[in-house]
């Protein structure tokens, strides 16, 4: 578990490698991974959009940008949370990834960045033992 603080807004990372859907002699390795967003604030914060940047275990990188998770906007009350799960591919058997996502607080309209964690993606069958 991966979890970083910004603002009030807490948002942990729990990510899973996927064997079922991954395809190792194709360099495909699938990682899924659950976003837990907690509002520890004292305002209401809606979630406008995500920024990714997914690195692959060679150095290579991608960067992912859009409005909202999952198609949701999500309105976060004080004291509240919304979680999500996702996945993503990538053409090693370890990786990661870091972003963050665009809030606005709703009674002034002011935005701010929100880190995400740093997270690590392994497939774990993969390593040396």
């Amino acid at each position: 578990m991966y979890v970083e603080e910004t603002r009030g807004i807490q948002v942990v990372a729990e990510p899973q490698y996927v064997p079922e859907q991954s395809r190792p002699e194709q360099s495909l390795y699938v990682f899924a991974y659950t976003i837990t967003i907690s509002n520890r604030g004292a305002e209401p914060v809606q979630l406008l959009s995500r920024h990714w940047i997914i690195t692959d275990g060679t150095g290579s990188a991608r960067e992912v940008k859009g409005e909202g998770v999952i198609g949701q906007q999500p309105i976060i009350p004080p004291g509240e949370g919304y979680q999500y799960s996702s996945f993503s591919p990538i053409a090693t058997p370890t990786g990661n990834m870091r972003g963050s996502y665009t809030m606005k607080v709703l009674e002034t309209g002011e935005t701010f960045s929100v880190r995400v964690p740093l997270f690590f993606l392994r497939d774990l069958s993969a390593t040396v033992h």
